[in-house]
This record gives C-alpha cells, structure tokens and sequence, in this order.
C-alpha cells in the first residue's frame, strides 16, 4: 500500500520560514517524480514545484519561484519543500504527490491527473 505523509505545517508570520516533508512507503520512491501542490480556502488546488526522480530537475510555479525549493533525498523515501519568505497568500492546505514518470511538457506536469498517489495534505498559515 502506497503512503505519502506530509509533515511540517503550521502558524507562521509574513517573512518567516517552513520545511515541509513528505515521507514515501510501499512504492520504488527513487523512480517517481515528485510534486508539491496547494489548495487554499474557496480555491482551486494548484501546483507548486515538482522534482524528477534524480532530483537534477525541478520545476516552480511562477508564485513560488526564487522563494520555494523542492529538493529530495531518495535514501530517506522524503521529499521536502523549503519555503521561505512566507506570505499571507502562500496560506493553504499543501499536498504531496507522485507520478511514475517525469511528463515531457509543463503543461503535464502541473496536471494533477498525472499524478498515481496523494498525501492528506498539511496546513500552512501564513499571518499578515
């Protein structure tokens, strides 16, 4: 049975800082790309970054870009997200997610729909 459990959320001011894990079980851990996705209140679940099975690329949303990165270490099973520089705005529900291959357009690759397993997700509050 494949689990992916994010940890690390929690309440932080503008301008603060959170590492976000997600621990993988029951699947090759080092042959999936990896993504991070969000859902904030009365929105949409979107993308935020992805990582290939090797780690040598990553992908950011443009919100997230030169604040966020998403980096794993397949000995571990986990994957994190580094946030820093948090806004009000970056306050949502933040999901892990794997997919069993590395989608050769951007498009794909912030299509949920290619993604095989979720996380239950991890709250992220940002306070202004």
């Amino acid at each position: 049975q494949v689990r992916l459990v994010e940890s690390g959320g929690g309440l932080v001011q503008t301008g603060a800082s959170l590492r976000l894990s997600c621990a993988a079980s029951g699947l090759t851990f080092s042959s999936y790309t990896m993504a991070w996705f969000r859902q904030a209140p009365g929105k949409e679940r979107e993308f935020v970054a992805a990582i290939s099975w090797s780690g040598v690329s990553t992908y950011y949303a443009d919100s997230v870009k030169d604040r966020f990165t998403i980096s794993r270490d397949n000995a571990k099973n986990t994957v994190y997200l580094q946030m820093n520089s948090l806004r009000p705005e970056d306050t949502a529900v933040y999901y892990c997610a794997a997919a069993s291959y590395w989608p050769n357009t951007i498009v794909v690759l912030r299509t949920q729909g290619v993604y095989n397993y979720w996380g239950q997700g991890t709250q992220v509050t940002v306070s202004s």
